[in-house]
């Protein structure tokens, strides 16, 4: 039977309720105490924001780490691959113009003087978009990876696929458009902040959902485009081939905002939750000055 109040875990006590809905789950083991409340959570704002006995709700093992660095880090590549996009789009244009002038003159000469320089241009900027490209897609999976694991500590109930597959799951052919969604999704839900009373809150998943949608149909349009500029050979081909792709670079660009949009939802989510996780496990403490009868 599942819980009557969260309807996702199984229903452990006689009124219908599961552990963690209940207040029962099982302290953590080997007497390991949670951080004190209210601490730094490791964000550097603070005492508790460093390591030791007192510091805030991060770490390893039972408690979840800190993806604030390595967002902030992701947030920054995006915006450089958004740099490139937008640079790559201006010289592939710029080169368009002169095929475009080529097939309405064919006594042009675009393999000389501004052609040329077009062309390297316009390869120089490939180069950068691709370089940014690569960085930023190591650092976001990093991040996606951690995530992931924060995620199994804070509800490992509602995670549809093992935190492997946050790293896997990018690299299988056709799946990889929908396995890291899984594992997204599974993300999101784990680390939204839970009700006052401990109850299961549901957060819509339209910024998760424009995320994806987006980097899928970026993906779907820059392989077709990217086809399409291979099997150009006359002047007209090669127009519309280069107008195609920069439509797709148009998309990896739109892809990119909606990525920085989604990891800092994700990653405030993450940081609150982890807040409520402290507040939730830590003791009570006596007050100053406090004297046993």
């Amino acid at each position: 039977m599942l819980c009557t109040r969260c309807r996702i875990r199984t229903a452990v006590t006689d009124d219908g309720l599961c552990t963690f809905c209940s207040g029962t789950r099982p302290p953590p083991p080997d007497g390991a105490m949670a951080p004190v409340a209210g601490a730094g959570l490791g964000l550097g704002l603070g005492p508790g924001s460093g390591p030791g006995p007192d510091s805030g709700g991060w770490g390893v093992g039972t408690w979840p780490r800190s993806p604030v660095g390595l967002s902030r880090a992701v947030i920054a590549l995006l915006g450089c691959v958004i740099a490139s996009d937008l640079f790559v789009i201006g010289a592939g244009l710029h080169l368009r113009g002169l095929w475009e002038g080529l097939a309405a003159d064919e006594s042009l000469n675009i393999y000389t003087g501004p052609g040329l320089r077009a062309q390297e241009l316009y390869d120089r900027a490939g180069a950068a978009q691709t370089a940014a490209f690569l960085a930023t897609g190591v650092l976001f999976i990093i991040w996606f990876h951690r995530t992931r694991r924060n995620a199994e500590v804070f509800e490992s109930g509602v995670q549809r696929m093992g935190p492997g597959w946050a790293v896997g799951g990018w690299f299988v052919p056709i799946a990889n458009l929908w396995f890291p969604y899984r594992v997204a999704s599974g993300i999101w839900e784990a680390s939204v902040r839970l009700h006052p009373d401990g109850g299961w809150r549901t957060v819509p998943k339209t910024v998760l959902n424009l995320w994806w949608g987006g980097w899928v149909v970026s993906v779907l349009v820059s392989r077709i485009a990217v086809s399409q500029w291979d099997r150009a050979r006359e002047p007209e081909q090669v127009s519309d081939a280069a107008a195609l792709v920069a439509a797709a670079d148009a998309l990896d660009a739109v892809a990119a905002v909606l990525a920085i949009v989604f990891v800092r939802a994700v990653t405030r989510m993450q940081v609150e939750r982890a807040g409520t996780r402290q507040a939730a496990t830590v003791p009570e403490r006596a007050a100053p000055g406090a004297t046993a009868p």
